[in-house]
């Protein structure tokens, strides 16, 4: 480490500043509200704890040995713990004995000469200049000028304030916002990100066999535990106070986690401010797609609605229930007996809640409902990146990742910085990454094995319900095999996934990929593929597949010897809906029900397992009531160890993109999809802010310019959910056949049962004692196919072709018509480079002095790696944060 006092004094000129009284930075303020004593330090008091590492050992009393301690990890957190002082941490170890186990609480903090090196490092950035802005969103503006109340809006108490920011120079310091005032110069969450960088590069061992960092220590469980510390309890004091005088996590918890908040807007500046950009731009996706589920749950259930009104006008339906005996239907399977389709009546009725004109109309607005709202969220998302001042940082900013860097065997100069960089062979992790490959591909044949096998079991299910005797199961042998094998799949879609995403992780590492967003869209995108897959699946089955390969009587064709599945009495779409509902409701009651009972079971049980201390026999009653005393008000390092690890945002994220697969590709299939997903994210929301509240550890803060590989995901989803609607429509809902047969037969469908029933061939009837019997299909009394198959075919192709060609070119439209960056926006960003300009005006020969090498000479293999290099100069652009 080098010394910051024996830097040069660069010439690049930071615009003049002054840090006036009435601004603030962090936990910078003139007249602070009265908060309650910082319990958050060492024992003297006055040095922060920045960060916690935990241990456990078994405790034994004086009489016994100690035993159950692993020699090697006690080598390895000793040589680890050095290190930290080595590279100039401050520690204070402190213990809690139980009966059986003694607690090692190792608190860190980092001297202000340190926070400058790392802060200087790995490019934070810091007040210059207080913005005064007002921030104003777009349903607030709205709801002003039609001068009506807004009943989303809340008075948060302590907004954090906007600033104009520039990266960290030692050199420059005193030019900075606060910079008289060390100890809350960097904000706490600057603190943590500090320690965990430190933390992450720190080698115990042998840097090639990967022993480094306290992310393998966790791992190999040297270390139970390392967090940063929360900001004092979540529950409001007692008295109350005023709002103001609340601490930030207080503040979270009355304004944002609690249930009543459910339909106030979020305060996301307070989330960032104390959870960091990352974890509030999932807040913000995840408010604005709720918002946006609003006009398409309301649209849905119209379409839904609607669907009860043709159930008692719709002319076919009428036919299907009047038909009494006119339409013996042949058996659907071989050991089956001839049906009546009059049966099915009620099924076909429900059918129509699904399968109606309707429909054509909702997938045409999900299609472009889903263009418009990525798009406006491109404009949202831009707008917060350049508030939170994250608008350039996977560009110029993102360092390496702690473990890339401790274990890449060569360093370069990175083009666009001229730091020195660690760095890792390409071919090597293209090698590697093509192995990856091959996983996903093995497991997704995995996957098709577990749908084949649940298509026989549906099938051989319904063969064994119908030779029973009950005639209640009999009846109903086609729905209660269909519905089980939903379930049954729902399970195994499960369990693959919980399988898989360990396996993703551990190839995800092996590939060593240079930054944590390359290394976190690498791993979205092979959990992604897998689980797109294992999840649609059988839906696509369903809606594409099922009922197309049976045949017809007398030639049926067969899987493995089993009779081929055929759509059930009221057809695929109904089928497709029971699916859908079982595999999407299903796995969101399933996640709630985990998020809101386990994180509950798991805390109550960390803390049972890690009280009651150890007491003394010879306590005497008062010594006793004084020692319950101090159990209830435990130190902030065992109260928070208590808590849960926060387990990151990828399930997260995943969770609410299956489920935004759901409601566009197939929704034309189930109208009430988006009402579903909207109830549910209801939920989520206030699940998800009362875990990160009140049940996880704090987690380190992340910086992010936007939602990052989910993105193009949700563009993906999008153009499939066109295509996907466009077939469904055309190829296994009857709004083709209807239009056909309306525009050629009869406009008021009159027949039209009898137009899609074809009569069984000559030689099937004449191997049944002569009895005739009909099928679904347009085949003539030989089984061969009629013109009119053709003739639908040709229209159903067509229809695709026009409704995707119409969508797309409408979503064309408003993606030109939808400018990506807010226009205010652009302006403050053209604003800043103007400022930038004026405050370089000075330096001489900026572009030269950023790359002084070559890239080829710059490679080398890794020895000891230098420190790097101060900043480039164009980095002291002011940004607003």
């Amino acid at each position: 480490m080098r010394r910051r006092g024996e830097q040069n004094e660069d010439s690049a000129t930071l615009i003049a500043m002054e840090a006036k009284p009435e601004t603030n930075y962090g936990s910078i303020t003139m007249d602070p509200p009265v908060q309650p004593q910082d319990r958050n330090t060492f024992s003297d008091g006055s040095t922060r704890v920045d960060f916690v590492l935990v241990w456990e050992e078994p405790y034994c009393s004086e009489k016994e040995e100690v035993t159950g301690v692993n020699p090697t990890h006690l080598k390895w957190r000793e040589e680890f713990l050095n290190r930290l002082t080595h590279s100039g941490l401050l520690q204070e170890q402190k213990e809690v004995l139980q009966k059986k186990k003694k607690i090692c609480f190792v608190l860190l903090s980092a001297p202000w000469s340190v926070l400058c090196f790392y802060a200087e490092e790995i490019s934070l950035r810091v007040p210059l200049q207080v913005v005064t802005a007002p921030i104003v969103n777009w349903s607030e503006q709205i709801l002003s000028q039609l001068s009506l109340p807004n009943l989303l809006s809340q008075d948060v108490p302590n907004p954090p304030p906007d600033y104009y920011t520039c990266q960290f120079r030692t050199n420059k310091l005193q030019r900075f916002l606060g910079s008289n005032d060390k100890d809350t110069f960097f904000k706490m969450t600057q603190r943590h990100q500090v320690l965990y960088e430190i933390l992450a590069r720190t080698p115990y061992g042998s840097v090639k066999d990967g022993e480094v960092g306290i992310d393998r220590l966790l791992s190999d469980d040297v270390f139970t535990a390392a967090y940063p510390l929360h900001e004092g309890d979540f529950k409001p004091p007692t008295p109350p106070v005023s709002p103001q005088a609340l601490s930030l996590r207080q503040i979270l918890y009355a304004y944002w986690a609690k249930w009543s908040c459910w339909r106030r807007y979020q305060p996301l500046d307070h989330i960032r401010e104390y959870f960091g950009e990352k974890i509030a731009l999932y807040f913000a996706w995840l408010g604005f797609y709720t918002a946006w589920l609003l006009p398409a749950s309301v649209v849905g259930t119209v379409i839904f609605l609607f669907g009860f009104w043709l159930m008692d006008t719709d002319v076919p339906a009428k036919e299907v229930c009047d038909s009494g005996k006119s339409f013996i239907m042949c058996p659907i399977c071989n050991i089956c007996s001839y049906w009546n389709y009059s049966s099915i009546c009620v099924t076909y009725k429900a059918g129509l809640l699904f399968d109606n004109g309707g429909t054509v109309f909702l997938s045409v607005f999900m299609s472009l409902w889903a263009v418009t709202f990525l798009e406006y969220w491109k404009r949202s998302s831009s707008a917060l990146s350049h508030r939170w001042d994250c608008s350039e940082f996977q560009d110029t900013e993102e360092r390496p990742r702690p473990e890339f860097t401790a274990m890449a065997p060569m360093t370069t100069r990175n083009p666009v910085t001229g730091a020195e960089e660690p760095y890792f062979p390409e071919n090597k992790r293209f090698r590697r990454t093509l192995t990856g490959c091959m996983v996903i591909i093995i497991m997704i044949a995995v996957v098709l094995m577990f749908l084949i096998g649940i298509i026989l079991y549906r099938t051989i299910l319904s063969i064994i319900i119908y030779r029973s005797e009950h005639s209640f199961l009999t009846f109903s042998a086609g729905k209660i095999a269909s519905f089980s094998g939903s379930v049954l799949n729902l399970l195994v879609i499960l369990m693959l996934s919980k399988v898989y995403t360990t396996l993703a992780h551990i190839l995800t590492r092996w590939e060593m990929h240079r930054t944590q967003t390359k290394y976190e869209d690498m791993f979205i995108l092979k959990v992604f593929i897998f689980q797109f897959v294992n999840f649609y699946s059988s839906p696509v089955y369903i809606a594409f597949f099922k009922g197309r390969f049976v045949g017809y009587p007398g030639n049926y064709y067969t899987l493995f010897g089993v009779h081929n599945e055929d759509c059930g009495a009221g057809g695929c779409l109904i089928e497709l809906a029971q699916e859908m509902l079982v595999i999407m409701v299903g796995k969101q009651l399933i996640n709630n029900i985990q998020e809101f009972i386990v994180p509950k079971l798991r805390s109550w049980w960390q803390k049972r397992k890690i009280s009651p201390r150890l007491k003394k026999e010879e306590e005497d009653v008062e010594h006793a009531q004084k020692e319950e005393q101090q159990e209830e008000e435990v130190s902030p390092w065992e109260a928070d160890y208590q808590l849960l690890v926060c387990e990151g945002l990828f399930s997260e994220y995943l969770e609410m993109v299956i489920q935004f697969g759901f409601i566009t590709i197939f929704v034309a299939a189930c109208p009430l999809a988006p009402l579903f997903a909207l109830i549910n994210n209801w939920v989520e929301m206030r699940l998800d802010a009362q875990k990160f509240v009140t049940e996880y550890r704090r987690p380190v803060v992340e910086r992010a310019q936007d939602i990052g590989i989910w993105f193009p995901i949700l563009q993906f989803i999008t153009h499939m959910a066109v295509l996907s609607n466009a077939f469904l429509i055309a190829f296994t809902s009857s709004f083709v056949p209807r239009l056909y047969y309306r525009y050629t037969r009869d406009d008021t469908l009159s027949g039209f049962i009898n137009f899609t029933l074809a009569t069984s061939p000559r030689s099937y009837s004449e191997q049944h004692q002569n009895t005739s019997c009909r099928y679904q299909g347009f085949r003539d009394e030989n089984g061969k196919y009629l013109p009119e198959f053709f003739h639908l075919l040709a229209i159903q192709l067509s229809f695709v072709i026009i409704f995707e060609h119409v969508v797309f070119f409408i979503g064309g439209l408003i993606d030109m018509m939808v400018p990506d960056i807010p226009e205010e926006v652009e302006i403050k960003i053209k604003r800043e480079h103007y400022m930038a300009k004026e405050a370089l005006a000075d330096n001489q020969s900026l572009g030269i002095s950023i790359i002084p090498g070559g890239r080829d000479s710059d490679m080398r293999q890794r020895g000891i790696r230098p420190s790097p290099p101060p900043p480039p100069q164009s980095d002291s652009c002011p940004h607003q944060t």
